[in-house]
Order: C-alpha cells, then sequence, then structure tokens
C-alpha cells in the first residue's frame, strides 16, 4: 500500500510515519502539510491511504476529503485530529478511521492492521468482480446490437458499484468508526433522530434516520419490517406467530424479539416462503 500522510505539525508527522513503519508494510510515498499542495500532489500520484490532519493551511482535511471523494478511484481517508466534534462529518465521509491525538500506539497498531485487513480484502474482491465481469462480456460477444452491449455492460458495472459500496458499512461508536461487514448487522432500531444499530460486537448508535441507513444496506438481505425497525433476514432464529396474524422474529446470539408490523406481514411471507 501506499500512503500520504498530511500534517502541518513535523513533530506529529515523523511520529506517525515511525508507527506506520513500525507496525505495517505501507509505504509512505510523501509527508505534506498544505491542503492545495495536496491536490496537486494526487492530480500526479495515486495513493491508497491518506492519513490527513483537519487543521492545516489552505484547505482544511474536512474540505480536501470532500474534494477527494469525487474522485474516480477514493483512496481510504484516516483522519488525524485532536478534536473529537468532526467525528459523525468523519463517519458521514465514510472514513475509514478516526484517530485522536496524542498518538496512542495501540490504536495505531490495531487501526494499521485494520486498513491493511480491508485493503486485501477489497482487492481480493474487485479481482474477483472484474473476473465476473469478464465472462459477462465473453458471454454477450456474439450480440451485434452494440447499444445492447453497451447497456449491458453498462448494467454490469453498476451492479459490480452496488455490490462493493454495501459489502462494508462505516459504524459510529463514540470517537471511532468501525468498519464493519454488513452480514455483521443482526437489526436496527429507529429512536428518535437517531437509529440504533445491534452487531455481533455490540450496538452502535448511527446519527441518520433509519430509511437512510436502510439505503446504504444490502436491499436483498436487509428488509424493513417495521416503521421503526429494519431486520437481516440472514440472522433471523425463529419466526413467533404474534396477534393480529403478525410475527415476531427471535435473532441468533442476540436475546431481542424484532416485530413485524401488520403492513408488512404479507412481503415477509413471500420473502421468507411462509
Amino acid at each position: 500500500m501506499r500512503a500520504l500522510i498530511v500534517e502541518d505539525e513535523i513533530l506529529a508527522s515523523e511520529e506517525l510515519n515511525y508507527l506506520i513503519q513500525e507496525h505495517s508494510q505501507i509505504e509512505v510515498v510523501a509527508c505534506l502539510e498544505d491542503g492545495l499542495d495536496v491536490l496537486k500532489f494526487l492530480q500526479e500520484q495515486e495513493v491508497d491511504v491518506i492519513f490527513l490532519d483537519i487543521n492545516i493551511p489552505s484547505l482544511d482535511g474536512m474540505t480536501l476529503a470532500h474534494h477527494i471523494g469525487k474522485f474516480a478511484r477514493k483512496p481510504y481517508i484516516v483522519f488525524t485530529t485532536a478534536y473529537k466534534e468532526h467525528a459523525v462529518e468523519a463517519f458521514e465521509l465514510e472514513a475509514l478511521d478516526y484517530i485522536l491525538k496524542p498518538y496512542d500506539e495501540k490504536r495505531i497498531a490495531a487501526m494499521l492492521n485494520k486498513l491493511e485487513s480491508t485493503f486485501r480484502r477489497d482487492q481480493e474482491q474487485e479481482e474477483h468482480e472484474r473476473g465476473m465481469g469478464d465472462r459477462s462480456i465473453q458471454h454477450t460477444t456474439p450480440v451485434h446490437d452494440d447499444s445492447s452491449v453497451s447497456s449491458l455492460a453498462s448494467g454490469t458495472q453498476v451492479r459490480e458499484a452496488n455490490s462493493h459500496d454495501v459489502r462494508r458499512i462505516n459504524l459510529l461508536r463514540n470517537d471511532n468508526i468501525i468498519v464493519t461487514d454488513t452480514t455483521d448487522i443482526y437489526y436496527a432500531e429507529a429512536q428518535e433522530k437517531v437509529t440504533k444499530v445491534y452487531t455481533k460486537n455490540g450496538e452502535f448508535t448511527m446519527p441518520v434516520s433509519i430509511t437512510d441507513f436502510h439505503g446504504r444496506l444490502p436491499q436483498e438481505t436487509f428488509f424493513r419490517c417495521h416503521r421503526s425497525y429494519l431486520v437481516n433476514l440472514a440472522q433471523i432464529r425463529e419466526i413467533v406467530p404474534w396477534f393480529n396474524n403478525t410475527y415476531l422474529l427471535r435473532l441468533r446470539d442476540l436475546e431481542a424479539e424484532v416485530p413485524v408490523s401488520r403492513g408488512k406481514v404479507k412481503e415477509f411471507r413471500q420473502l421468507m416462503r411462509i
């Protein structure tokens, strides 16, 4: 992996560079201090991850991250800052992690391990999707209608993009962004203006509506079973008949029960073939 450190404090930049070398195989290709210099650098070179301080000259880290988020090939972003209050915005920008200063070596090591694992997994997934796309295109080669071939290829790209986008999701806990496999999410519950998300690794509070959160998940796996609940169909352990011909859902590994509202019963029965 190739990395760029963006930090205007020399000692902090040197410390982070040292910790990266000590705890990972990541190559730091440059250390820059100014947001505009970063954009110029990225016009000529690609990196896999950017360790990005928020308070930097010219363009602050958040503004810079918004620009980088528009790139065709987006590097991972790990925010490094002394301030906690930007964590929610970092989550919205889909940052891989959010590291507070002063640096804690164990925390840095854990983040680097997660970063390298995520990179390897993404590389394997991209290779798999590329192979699937090649086979689809080869299969359709005899078609002579150029517009049909173009539409098919475009559709394949959309499906690949959607698959890539939803196999993991960023969840927010305290000041940390936890990259989570969507398969590890059991259910979510709407609570006023936030959404409680329950996984095998604990509970998270997301600063979005349950409708917005549902839109970030694989639609074929997650079902909006109630106006206040959505459930991972693959995690259902038991379907219990309830009053008014509705159901309560019991999930693997959790004690909670998730309701199916009366208006969702028919669709739920079709999905579960009951």
